[in-house]
């Protein structure tokens, strides 16, 4: 049976004919085209899928589309952003492109669900934008296209590359929104990065590279994401996702999802006896055996406060020669609004030690 070409081989052989050349020379080329393949490389293997890459594609095309509006209200000026590539790299080849004196802005990103201290995302801006950007703020319209990559920054524009990076930062907020709320803000500024070691060099990263024009110029801005914080970041997405998937499974009876969720949280119940007004001559007299009016009959009723909140009122007696007190009403609800707990379950689970019982003085 004839073997079937391929489409590169029929286009190698149409493309010989035309031109003459060695018609077996192109077939092997284009066979070798066949066979490329990308090496895999297991000393570094990938931890972020596609699908978490594609997520933020996704981010950071919003956040183009925000932080392009806000330089074009703040600068007066037309600026476009695009996001070029989005890759998983090891942090030394970012570190790597980075030049002695470039400008590194540590941004600070605080995570819902995770309370130790993550890594901060990295940002760096080609010094031609940053000068033009700066030159706008003080008054300037002109685009200077002599910066060259080597530019050092002096003390006066310090304050404003930051009050820039501030800006940037902002946008990073309402881009993640979507998924969920952050906190980003800048914390410092490293003039030298090569003295910058928080993150390892083998550490994975993901780089966002984004293309920003300014009117005649163009340039990069690069954001580099430590594999610590985007674990967290992600953990936090795929725990919101959870918890949705089992309030929409349980759509129905929802309310008895969410109280079956806080029925073990720990409530402190107190018992207000009543309040007095003294004079801070009559409390500094106080002793043992002296008697402090409350104000209110014998047999006068009580509040009990959950949390600090005014929930029932009842009256103070003796249960299991303990002190308690029994509910009689409930206080600040509508009949058609009140929960399903019975008034009776309650009564046995509000059983007060004398200890616990505050007087207001």
């Amino acid at each position: 049976m004839a073997d079937v070409l391929t489409q590169s081989q029929i286009d190698a052989l149409l493309s010989s004919m035309q031109g003459g050349g060695d018609t077996q020379e192109q077939e092997e080329t284009a066979a070798k085209e066949e066979k490329s393949f990308r090496l895999y490389d297991f000393y570094s293997p990938k931890k972020f899928t596609k699908d978490r890459l594609r997520i933020l594609k996704g981010v950071y095309d919003n956040y183009c589309r925000i932080a392009s509006s806000q330089v074009n209200s703040l600068f007066r000026t037309n600026s476009e952003m695009e996001v070029v590539t989005v890759e998983e790299q090891r942090y030394y080849e970012y570190s790597n492109a980075l030049a002695e004196t470039d400008m590194l802005t540590l941004v600070d990103v605080k995570v819902p669900e995770n309370v130790g201290k993550l890594p901060p995302i990295l940002m760096h801006m080609s010094p031609s934008l940053m000068v033009n950007l700066i030159d706008r703020m003080l008054g300037g319209s002109q685009v200077d296209e002599d910066i060259d990559s080597f530019y050092v920054y002096t003390e006066l524009e310090m304050p404003l590359y930051r009050k820039v990076m501030e800006y940037l930062t902002t946008s990073m907020q309402d881009a993640w929104s979507s998924y969920l709320r952050i906190s980003p803000r800048v914390d410092r500024i490293v003039d030298n990065t090569g003295l910058y070691q928080t993150i390892g060099v083998d550490e994975t990263v993901v780089i966002i590279m984004l293309n920003v024009s300014l009117q005649e110029e163009t340039g990069r801005l690069s954001i580099c994401i430590p594999e610590e914080l985007l674990m967290g970041i992600f953990s936090t997405i795929d725990n919101h996702k959870r918890t949705e998937d089992e309030y929409e499974n349980a759509l129905p009876d929802v309310k008895k999802v969410i109280f079956d969720k806080i029925r073990d949280s720990v409530l402190t119940v107190k018992a207000e006896l009543g309040s007095a007004e003294m004079s801070m001559g009559d409390i500094y007299g106080l002793k043992v055996g002296d008697v402090i009016n409350l104000n209110k009959p014998q047999n006068s009723t009580i509040r009990l406060f959950v949390e600090e909140q005014p929930w029932f009122e009842g009256q103070l007696g003796v249960s299991n020669k303990k002190v308690a007190v029994k509910i009689e009403n409930r206080l600040d609800f509508e009949a058609d609004d009140e929960p399903e707990m019975q008034t009776d379950d309650f009564k046995s689970a509000v059983s007060i030690d004398a200890n616990n019982i505050v007087s207001e003085v």
